[in-house]
Order: C-alpha cells, then sequence, then structure tokens
C-alpha cells in the first residue's frame, strides 16, 4: 500500500534535513493534528517536547490577535447594532432571525476573501435599485423597504465589525481579514523558523494570501495531497483548486508543487452498491462490518465509516456488530437530534400555543406522551386517558385544578397564564432538576448526560434573555432554541487513534485508511447540490471572487477521491430510492468512477436488496382450550347479541377479540365525530323526542310538538357524548346541524304517514333476552338484544332498526336461508330476525314486519325484510326455520372441536 500522506510529508521534510521538532505545522483540523503527533512520535528516536501543531482556525486567531465568537452571541450584536443603525422602526427579533444568520454568512465570505465591502455592499444596492419592479411608476411602501433593506447594508457591516473589532472577537471571515493586516508583524516574530502547511486544497483569499507570504519569505512549506492523476487532468474537480494555485502564484513559477503522489491508479477494490433507502444502507454497512471483524479483526484499526449524510449516525450506531469492540466518533450528535430535544420543543409549542379556550388536545397529548413528561408527572398518563374518555378538545385550568394530588406539577406544566421567555426557562431548568434526582436514582448515565448539556444550554439562553430586550416572546425563544440545539453537539469520547473509525468528510481531511466506507453517495448529499443561503447572487460572487455552489462541488469532489486514492478496499453505497429528504439519484462521482476506463479493472457496480423469502400466511387459528371453553359460557350466559354473532359470520378471530376477550378498539380523541357516536347521539334523541308518545295512537298535533325540541333534544346528547366539543362553530356545527336535519326527515316521514296510515307507538329502546334450548349444549345459552322501536302501522306490527350508515335493499332481501350464516352481506337481514324472533317469544305475535330506516338513504323508506317471493310478512314459520339456524351458529362457535379460524375479510 502507498505510504499514508502525513508520513510521506514526515519523510520529506527529514529528506530537506529540516528539524522536525522546530517547524510549526498548520493543518485544515484539530483531528489531523493529533495523527501528525502520532506520526511524529514514531518519527524520532529519543523523548522531546512534541513541536507546535495548530488547526488554520487556531493559526488565523493567533495571527489575529481575537477570539472566534459563538453563532448566538453573533447574532445577538448584528440585532443590537440593527436597531442602532436602522432609521425608522427595526425589525423584531424573532423576523431578524430569520435572515441575520444568512447575512453574517455573507459578511463572512466578503472578508475571508477580501473583497472590499463598501464596493460589493454598495453594488448590490445599485444592482437591486436598477432591477426593482417599480422601476417604471412611483414605488410603493413594499419597493421602499426592499430597496432601505440593500441600502443599508454597507452601513450594517461597518458598525457590526467596529463593533467587534472594540471586543476583540468576531467570525471567522472578520479573523482572517484581520489576520492578513498582522501577517507582516508576526513573520519578523517568527524569524526563520519553518511553517508546514499541510494537506490543504479549496483557499480563501486571506488563507491563499498567508501562504504565499511564508512561502515568498523562504521558511513556508505547503504540501498538497493529490494525485497526479487529478492534477494532470485539466477538467478533473479534485484538482480545481491546486491547479488554479500551480497556475497563478508565482512562487510555482520556480518551484514544483509538494506533496504530489502517484497512488490511485494503483490496484485496490472498489465496490459501487446500490442500496434501497437508508436504514438498508445503515444494515448492510452493519453486515460489512461484521464480515471484517470476522475475517481479520486487526483491520478494523484501519477502517474509516465515511457518512456523508451525518444524520445517519444514531441509526449506524445501532447497526454496528457486536463483535466491533473499539468504535471512535468523531462526529457529534447535534442536540436536536435527542427525544430530550422534543420533549422540550412540545412543552415550548404547548406554552406559546394557549388560547382564551385553552390548550388544544394535540399539543397538550404531544407532550404529556412524550416519555421524559412521563418521567416526570405521574399524572401525564392519567390525563392522557381522562382527555379521550371524555373527548376534551381543548384543556383549561379549571379542568385541570381536579388533579389535586399533582398540583405543583401541573402548574410547572400547565402555567395559567402564558409565560414569559424567562420565566419558561426557568420551568425548564426546574423539569431538568427533577429528571435530573429520577435518573439518578436509576443510574443512568446517557439520560444524565442529556440532562446536563440541555442544563447548560438553558443557562445559555437564561444570559442571553436577562442580557438583552430582544426575546421578549416565545416564538423569537423557540428559534434561538432550535438554533442553539442545532450547534451545540453531544460529543462521543473514544480512542482517535485506535478502532473502527466513524467520521463525517471534513474530519477525513489527511488521515488515509485502508478500508473506506462511504453512505449517501447521491445527489444533493455528495456533491451538496445547487442550494445556496446567500443574499449575493450568483453573477456578483462569480465576478468578485465568491465561492458559489461550483466551487463546494469540486471541495466536495477532492475530499471523495482523496478518500479513496491510498485505500485498498473502497465502498461506495448509494441509495436507490430517490428522495427528497435524503437525497437525489445516484451522485454524479459514482457515474465518474464508474465510465473511468482507467478505473474500470477495479470498479463493480451491484445493487443489494434485503433478502426476500416469499411464504404463504397460514390464517390464524385459535384452537378452544378449557379456559376458552369457561369464556365462551360465560358470555352464553350472558346473552349473545345479534352484533356479536355478525361478528363471527364476519370473522370468527374477531367475535374472538371483541367478544370474547373484550378487545375493544384504541380510544382516541374524536377531532371529528366517529360513526358510531354519531348513531348513539341519533337514537337518543329520537328515544328523548317520543318517549313522551310511548302506548298511544300518533297524531299529526302531537308529532308535531316534538318539531321545535329537536334542536335542543340534539345540543343535549350531542355535548354528553362529546362533552369537550363546542358545536357552535367548525366542522361540529355541521355535524350537529346534520343530526337536526336527519330527524326533521324522520320527523317528516313520520307526519307524511300519519296523513294515510293510523301508527301507534308500543316501545322505544327496550331490551329483550331469551333463553335458547340446544340439547348440545351443558349450560345456558341466551339471545338478546335492544330494539330501537316497536310500533303498529294499520294493525300490522313492526320492528324498527334505525341505521345511520347506508343500506340497500338487497342487504335486508333474502332468498337463500344457508347464506344467512356464511355471508355478511346479510347481517342487517340477520339482525331484524333477530329482533322479530326476541319480540315474539315474549309477545306471542303471529305476523309482524321488520325493517331499517337508513337515514343515509332515507328516501328509500322503510326497507323491510323480505323473502325471496317478495314477501315482507315475518311469520311462526319463519321465526322457527331462523330459531334452527341461530341455534347451529350458537353451536358452532361453543363447539371444542371448531377453532376460532380467521377468514379474509
Amino acid at each position: 500500500m502507498p505510504q499514508h500522506f502525513l508520513a510521506c510529508v514526515l519523510e520529506d521534510l527529514q529528506k530537506k534535513r529540516v528539524d522536525l521538532l522546530s517547524c510549526t505545522y498548520v493543518l485544515p483540523s484539530k483531528r489531523s493534528g493529533t495523527f501528525l503527533k502520532k506520526y511524529i512520535a514514531h518519527t524520532l528516536t529519543q523523548n522531546s517536547f512534541a513541536p507546535k501543531i495548530v488547526s488554520i482556525q487556531d493559526f488565523i486567531a493567533e495571527l489575529s490577535g481575537m477570539t472566534l465568537a459563538s453563532s448566538i452571541d453573533l447574532l445577538l450584536q448584528l440585532y443590537e447594532v440593527h436597531k442602532k443603525t436602522t432609521t425608522g422602526n427595526p425589525e423584531d427579533f424573532y423576523t431578524f432571525l430569520k435572515w441575520g444568520s444568512m447575512l453574517i454568512q455573507d459578511f463572512n465570505d466578503i472578508d475571508s476573501f477580501l473583497v472590499p465591502s463598501n464596493d460589493i455592499l454598495n453594488y448590490l444596492f445599485t444592482v437591486k435599485e436598477l432591477h426593482h419592479w417599480a422601476v417604471a411608476g412611483e414605488k410603493t411602501p413594499l419597493v421602499e423597504n426592499y430597496l432601505k433593506f440593500w441600502k443599508h447594508l454597507q452601513p450594517l457591516y461597518t458598525a457590526f465589525t467596529s463593533a467587534l473589532l472594540t471586543q476583540k472577537k468576531g467570525y471567522s471571515g472578520l479573523l482572517y481579514r484581520r489576520a492578513v493586516t498582522h501577517l507582516e508583524a508576526y513573520s519578523k516574530n517568527l524569524g526563520s523558523q519553518p511553517v508546514v502547511f499541510i494537506g490543504f486544497n479549496a483557499l480563501n483569499s486571506a488563507e491563499a494570501n498567508i501562504i504565499q507570504h511564508f512561502l515568498k519569505a523562504g521558511n513556508g512549506r505547503v504540501y498538497w495531497d493529490i494525485d497526479t492523476y487529478f492534477l494532470n487532468d485539466p477538467l478533473h474537480e479534485a484538482g480545481f483548486f491546486i491547479r488554479k494555485y500551480q497556475r497563478e502564484w508565482p512562487y510555482y513559477q520556480k518551484h514544483p508543487l509538494l506533496g504530489i503522489h502517484r497512488s490511485f491508479l494503483a490496484p485496490k477494490e472498489i465496490a459501487v452498491v446500490g442500496v434501497p433507502k437508508n436504514i438498508a444502507q445503515t444494515k448492510y454497512v452493519g453486515q460489512l462490518l461484521q464480515q471484517i471483524a470476522t475475517q481479520s479483526p486487526a483491520s478494523l484499526e484501519k477502517t474509516a465509516l465515511v457518512l456523508a449524510d451525518e444524520s445517519l449516525l444514531h441509526s449506524m450506531l445501532t447497526a454496528i456488530p457486536d463483535t466491533v469492540h473499539g468504535v471512535n466518533i468523531t462526529m457529534g450528535m447535534p442536540l436536536k437530534k435527542t427525544v430530550l430535544y422534543t420533549f422540550f420543543l412540545s412543552f415550548l409549542r404547548l406554552h406559546s400555543s394557549k388560547t382564551e379556550r385553552g390548550w388544544f388536545y394535540r399539543d397538550v397529548l404531544a407532550f404529556i406522551t412524550n416519555p421524559y413528561t412521563v418521567k416526570f408527572s405521574d399524572v401525564a398518563t392519567v390525563l392522557a386517558k381522562d382527555i379521550k374518555v371524555h373527548n376534551w378538545l381543548y384543556i383549561h385550568t379549571s379542568l385541570l385544578s381536579s388533579y389535586t394530588t399533582s398540583h405543583a406539577e401541573i402548574s410547572l406544566l400547565f402555567p395559567q397564564n402564558t409565560p414569559a421567555p424567562l420565566q419558561w426557562i426557568k420551568s425548564c431548568l426546574a423539569v431538568i432538576e427533577n429528571l435530573k434526582n429520577t435518573f439518578q436514582g436509576e443510574n443512568n448515565r446517557l439520560e444524565l448526560e442529556y440532562l446536563y448539556r440541555f442544563n447548560v444550554l438553558f443557562h445559555q439562553l437564561e444570559e442571553y434573555v436577562e442580557n438583552t430586550e430582544a426575546i421578549t416572546e416565545l416564538k423569537a425563544l423557540k428559534e434561538l432554541f432550535s438554533q442553539l440545539a442545532a450547534m451545540e453537539m453531544l460529543d462521543f469520547i473514544g480512542e482517535p487513534l485506535t478502532g473502527l473509525q466513524i467520521m463525517g468528510m471534513l474530519e477525513s481531511r489527511n488521515l488515509d485508511f485502508d478500508t473506506v466506507i462511504i453512505t449517501s453517495v447521491n445527489e444533493g448529499i455528495l456533491p451538496l447540490g445547487k442550494s445556496d443561503n446567500s443574499f449575493i447572487p450568483f453573477d456578483v460572487k462569480r465576478s468578485y471572487g465568491l465561492p458559489t455552489y461550483k466551487e463546494r462541488d469540486a471541495i466536495y469532489t477532492y475530499h471523495f477521491y482523496r478518500l479513496i486514492q491510498r485505500a485498498k478496499k473502497v465502498y461506495l453505497l448509494y441509495n436507490t430510492e430517490p428522495d427528497v429528504l435524503e437525497g437525489g439519484e445516484k451522485s454524479r462521482l459514482l457515474s465518474q468512477l464508474l465510465t473511468d476506463e482507467a478505473m474500470a479493472p477495479y470498479v463493480t457496480h451491484t445493487i443489494a436488496s434485503p433478502k426476500l423469502t416469499l411464504s404463504t400466511v397460514a390464517p390464524v387459528v385459535i384452537a378452544k382450550s378449557t379456559q376458552l371453553l369457561e369464556d365462551l359460557k360465560m358470555v352464553a350466559g350472558k346473552g349473545f347479541s345479534p352484533t356479536s354473532l355478525t361478528n363471527y359470520i364476519r370473522n370468527p378471530l374477531e367475535f374472538y377479540k371483541r367478544n370474547v376477550l373484550k378487545i375493544n378498539e384504541v380510544e382516541e380523541v374524536e377531532e371529528s365525530i366517529a360513526a358510531h357516536t354519531f348513531g348513539t347521539i341519533l337514537h337518543n334523541s329520537l328515544e328523548q323526542l317520543y318517549t313522551p308518545l310511548v302506548g298511544e295512537l300518533l297524531t299529526v298535533e302531537k308529532v308535531s310538538t316534538l318539531k321545535p325540541q329537536i334542536s335542543s333534544v340534539v345540543k343535549e346528547h350531542f355535548h354528553s357524548n362529546l362533552p369537550g366539543v363546542d358545536s357552535s362553530k367548525g366542522r361540529f356545527l355541521l355535524v350537529y346541524h346534520v343530526m337536526v336535519t336527519y330527524i326533521q326527515r324522520f320527523i317528516a316521514h313520520e307526519l307524511q304517514q300519519l296523513s294515510r296510515h293510523q301508527v301507534k307507538l308500543l316501545a322505544l329502546e327496550e331490551t329483550y333476552e331469551v333463553p335458547l334450548v340446544i340439547p348440545e349444549l351443558d349450560f345456558p345459552v341466551k339471545l338478546k338484544g335492544k330494539l330501537d322501536r316497536v310500533d303498529e302501522v294499520d294493525g300490522m306490527l313492526r320492528i324498527v332498526d334505525y341505521k345511520t350508515g347506508k343500506v340497500e335493499p338487497r342487504h335486508v332481501t333474502l332468498s337463500n336461508w344457508e347464506v344467512l350464516l356464511t355471508k355478511y352481506d346479510k347481517s342487517k337481514a340477520f339482525q331484524l330476525l333477530c329482533y322479530a324472533f326476541l319480540y315474539n317469544k315474549h309477545h306471542h305475535s303471529k305476523s309482524m314486519q321488520a325493517g331499517i330506516y337508513s337515514f343515509k338513504n332515507f328516501g328509500q323508506g322503510f326497507l323491510a325484510f323480505t323473502t325471496g317471493q317478495n314477501n315482507t310478512q315475518i311469520d311462526c314459520d319463519t321465526l322457527t326455520t331462523f330459531e334452527t339456524y341461530v341455534k347451529q351458529l350458537i353451536l358452532e362457535i361453543c363447539t371444542v372441536e371448531i377453532p376460532f379460524a380467521e377468514k379474509s375479510v
């Protein structure tokens, strides 16, 4: 294998008789400095003090005499300057946060590339003034404000940088500009001590000036890490920057480039593997690592796993096999990726979303069902259940006051008034203290580490809020909290020089590995693509030499090829399923590699997918054990309802779950009314309206008196079944009017019927039970049911069932008795026969009708049960036949030898 780059640098310095310990080494990152120190230690033959090894950020800070300010400090400073320099009313802090970070990044580019700020910012204003859309007419206030913003940029920059220079802190670009001005003095103090720049590629103008200064002075050396294959190809993006320096720097007119290698075309194995979706990539990597650990455990020490998409870190950690013992994670995990962040974010949403009606149930449930809330408060689970049981759409303080046992917790989590930002932060710190005690008792060190980092973050926020008047609203605090959580990292502690190395693309600079695995090599991820958050247009950037997405693509191309140029084995994984959130199609870098004739002998391209085994899923079969038979006896003793029996006809397994095990659907808050609740309200309303008329002959006068009562009766039952809703507006108002319309239509039909027929109301919502004698069963069996209405029309007895769903005549027509127990389509006919059978056993009626009023297609009127000869009369023979079939069905249910077998629905 070709020698590692850092080792090559040290070897070349020794050949040139440079004292390794007298040099100042400047590298792109601190991590590569750690490895350089290791190589120097291996090179030395005796103990000595380590030479000065610094990252470029630390070197620039030393040159400039300034410190790098945090992003939040810069934002707050910029906002203060913005308020002082803006004429008129400045924007509020929340609005400012949406563009402040972008403007600081533009200032950073302007300074680090040494562009005269007055020149470019005034030029921008001129361009915007020429192109604004009101050029032909009078400027509107919108256009005036738009141009005012651009005109304000130069004064804002001047005041901002002046304030930072006074404090001797700034963003990195300002440090770069300052470092260039201090370069002569620093170089003079340094004397002839060698300064070695190692492994740089894309330099900003300040870095280029600094490095050229040391080259010109004679004590500077630059080692570029690039292969001649890329350098000599005028079109290859990996050599874009170094070719530019070779062409433009005066030093290279007389001196050769250092650090040039010929290792890319050396024999190696490169596997390009397409894997569907991101999680499958992590699983595939897990298998690769398992294979490496099994075949050659020592080779894991020289293996790098590079995550082009760093959001895969958490999933990747779960996929690493147990056989991989030593793992060093270079990148950190943003606090924004933790569950604790979602807890505080939902806590903030809860406090900022309170209205006059209280807290919306979704916000409350999102918060109280979070695992941290459950840890913090015992009342969380009870409250979540009560919200669903009582269907509370809005939760107000009067409802919460009933939880007296947890008054302190409730008042902390649900304050009566919307808290100010500082109050909310103090509430979060109190919650952290409570959770800390809980997790200390459990000795949960990982959760305690999460809490510690958020404790530090909230103390930072507290300091910011106390020292600035800008953050007065929770929405501004939310934006600031979100930005802080994205920047603060949860660092992993490991041994940087041993074990499997997991890193991002930038952490791999200057480092070489025998085996390299790179994930998510897709467009939009590697390279990043054309997304460019900047106020400076593309053409202006090109004119002033500022970096654009083209330069950024060249940077990622360089890192990609540099990683694989010395490796023996390379695995390049990409997502085969393009997705907005998970990257686009296969990266152009892979296409370039696959079409490179020189690399053809070493590159393979395969598509990996999970192994699929097609097997027929056998239907679930529940054998009837002794205990199950006892449960069936209990069900039979209490009584089989028509609904339970039709459940069995539809699917025996459904009957087993619902009617034997009593497993009901998960209770949810009805944000829009459920079908069964709609039916309950309608049934109860009709019962209350007609109860005074039971036992009487109905007349037009009597039934007409019900019409004015409809609205109030429906509203009463609406609120009794859905106590937490407001029927005076929104979707529930529409549902309420639908119910009123249904009942009005029913009463109108009743009045129309009374003009031609005599109707006597006999019963409403009566429950009947009938014992059944089944000789094969040695335990009591009952059939039970509730009849919605029983009446007589012109002397003919009618059993009436109300249905809020759609029912058609075919559902209540029976031409073949055999289908009654096999087709669920005839469940309505089965139910009507059950009701007729129950009523007949109590009242011994010789003939009757049974039918349905379907409110959804009320125009069809009374849908009577009908046999094949269009006979709507149910006589004793019909009921005797039905009794035979219902006993047969119950016998099947209770027979031990016949299991509950799942039926396809």
